[in-house]
């Protein structure tokens, strides 16, 4: 089980038109607020890449502050591309209420400090595949806001692949802002469909010092 879930509430059918035909102005606050959390917690994981080379452990203060922008991000991008019409929450807390979840593991103990001092070499394949999940969750989400306009409905065939793709970079965040160790697995269905919140022991008591290399992530 990956220690970063993600499930949402299906919405296939009964689908807000108005709201999706103005969807970008639905959720615009909340892409700009995303925008400025997004931008402190690339500095806040700089200087948690410090802590953890260093001492080997992710201080918790801003563990937490960069899971609550892990949330806060899914969220707004789960209502921008039309995974649900509910108006996104501006906090980074768990809303177990909201229709996306987003599960986040505890802090490790101890970080392997190899793995984050080259993060973003070793991570250079996460970032490739997220950039080809964004382009299959934008045009899928074209298709699905004429759909809905049209129809009223979203597909199945087009809500899983917008899941997937946004459940990866959910998760590929979590990895480049050192949230995990571990790449994240490229199909929804790899990485388990535990529910939101639910931790896997494993992967809060794993030791850094005798890590598992990662598989490279198969389509």
């Amino acid at each position: 089980m990956y220690p970063i879930s993600y499930e949402v509430e299906p919405a296939l059918e009964g689908r807000n038109r108005l709201t999706t035909f103005f969807r970008y102005f639905y959720v615009l606050l909340q892409v700009i607020w995303a925008s400025i959390y997004g931008f402190v917690a690339e500095i806040a994981a700089v200087i948690a890449w410090f802590a953890i080379v260093f001492t080997g452990r992710y201080p918790e203060g801003l563990y937490n502050f960069n899971a609550g922008y892990v949330r806060l991000s899914s969220r707004v991008n789960s209502c921008l591309y039309l995974l649900t019409d509910e108006w996104p929450p501006f906090g980074g807390d768990e809303v177990p209420e909201y229709p996306v979840r987003i599960g986040m593991a505890p802090p490790l103990d101890q970080y392997s400090r190899l793995k984050t001092g080259f993060r973003l070499i070793v991570g250079i394949p996460v970032y490739l595949l997220a950039i080809v999940q964004s382009i299959i969750v934008a045009v899928c989400a074209l298709i699905g806001w004429f759909a809905i306009l049209f129809t009223g409905k979203l597909s199945e065939g087009l809500f899983n692949p917008i899941r997937g793709g946004l459940a990866y970079i959910t998760r590929a965040t979590g990895y480049f802002l050192l949230l995990t160790e571990d790449w994240p697995p490229f199909s929804y269905e790899e990485a388990g469909a535990a529910p939101a919140g639910q931790i896997s022991s494993e992967a809060a008591t794993r030791s850094p010092e005798s890590p598992e290399t990662p598989q490279s992530p198969q389509a």
